[in-house]
């Protein structure tokens, strides 16, 4: 038996890899930059989602949170609602009875010439998603009056009057009248006569009769129609319509 042969093949090892530092640098570096990669990957994609939804908001739907008790009870603070932006884009207009937002400037408030723009893109790109309180120009009230529409306020039981058609309003606050300061308007053409619904407690066009535009709200300015609540829980579903202006007059015909 060939000892020294034996002993030779026992003592063999493998020979250690020149290239097995290289490697191991290589594949940490493969590994770093996998993770940057997927990193940006995510990131991109955080990007790209947020400029999906910000154009979905800008042009479809937009998420709008009620700041006040001015349309309670049919909206209430804290409550997310949905404006269907596309409403009145094809030629169709803001109805009697609709729940709209809009931007009050130049009716509701005045136009803010030392506005910062920065700060109202920026806070303006929040509101669209509905985080935070919209700018102080949004409203959400609902349309009373259209274009020739004569408004009236109020009658012995409190109820307004369009058209010469007695409206009662089964939106109302409970125990709020219609009015407590008594009006009677014609609205401009292209305009409209907004009001909350809890009368008691809403700043709206009543509060402008003096002012430039005596509170009417161009058609233009407004934003869309709320469609839908989409918070909290509880309350998520369809906003109901009412039926109140039903049988109300077109202008033309109420004195007629």
């Amino acid at each position: 038996m060939d000892t020294q042969a034996q002993h030779s093949e026992r003592d063999r090892s493998p020979e250690p890899d020149a290239g097995s530092g290289e490697g191991s640098r290589f594949s940490r570096t493969r590994a770093r930059l996998a993770s940057v990669l997927s990193w940006r990957r995510v990131l991109a994609g955080a990007v790209l989602a947020t400029v999906a939804l910000l154009l979905f908001s800008s042009y479809v739907v937009q998420p709008f949170l009620i700041p006040s008790r001015s349309m309670e009870p049919t909206l209430q603070v804290g409550d997310r609602v949905l404006v269907n932006k596309v409403a009145y884009r094809f030629g169709a207009e803001p109805q009697r009875g609709d729940v709209v937002v809009f931007d009050g400037t130049g009716s509701f408030v005045r136009e803010d010439l030392d506005a910062n723009p920065l700060t109202g893109l920026v806070r303006g790109a929040a509101a669209s998603l509905g985080l935070v309180e919209p700018a102080d120009t949004d409203f959400v009230k609902r349309v009373v009056g259209v274009g020739g529409d004569r408004v009236v306020c109020c009658d012995a039981e409190g109820r307004l009057a369009v058209n010469g058609t007695v409206v009662d309003e089964p939106y109302l606050y409970p125990g709020d009248t219609a009015s407590r300061a008594p009006f009677d308007i014609v609205v401009s053409a292209g305009t409209l006569w907004m009001m909350g619904d809890h009368r008691s407690r809403s700043s709206d066009s009543r509060d402008r009769l003096g002012s430039p535009g005596g509170g009417m709200v161009p058609v233009e300015r407004v934003t869309g129609r709320v469609d839908w609540l989409g918070w909290p829980p509880a309350r998520v579903g369809p906003l109901a319509g009412t039926g109140a202006f039903g049988d109300v007059r077109a202008p033309g015909a109420a004195h007629g």
